[in-house]
């Protein structure tokens, strides 16, 4: 058996969010498990995303977050969970004057296929461009045809 205090864990470098990763702490091999403290006006991610090898749960503690997917918004409150499957978009985020507490759980644990709703600009056959993470944040490339695609500003 594993322990850990939520508190006691260090928090991660997002600029979004105050997250916390317990996967690591509790030694998990098939899960990813992240306590997340949102601000009002902070988002679990910074942008519309699904993963296309990994599905997600997030379950609320307290607060109120509201998760936006490409068929509309829905609130979800204190004690209640959502599920996105692979390939479901998704961007979740604080909109409301308290603070959010949220665990969220991804398996499996290591998600490598992030995609972002974006068409190439080089062959037009993708509307999902793969996002590729980098040390000064993201790459990004189309599926099909491979291209490396830089977003604006």
């Amino acid at each position: 058996m594993e322990r850990v205090a939520v508190e006691a864990v260090e928090t991660g470098d997002r600029p979004n969010a105050t997250v916390r990763g317990l996967a690591d702490e509790l030694g998990t091999t098939d899960v990813a498990i992240n306590h997340y403290h949102l601000e009002p006006g902070e988002a679990f991610a910074s942008g519309m995303h699904t993963h296309m090898d990994q599905e997600e749960v997030f379950y609320v503690i307290e607060g109120e977050a509201t998760f936006e997917t490409p068929e509309g918004e829905t609130a979800v409150g204190a004690g209640e969970a959502v599920r996105f499957a692979p390939g479901d978009y998704q961007r979740g985020r604080n909109e409301g004057d308290e603070p959010v507490e949220a665990l969220a759980l991804g398996a499996p644990r290591e998600s490598t296929d992030v995609r972002i709703p974006q068409p190439c600009p080089e062959c037009g056959e993708s509307d999902n461009l793969r996002a590729i993470p980098t040390d000064e944040g993201f790459a990004f490339e189309c599926p099909e045809c491979g291209a490396d695609v830089e977003l604006g500003a």
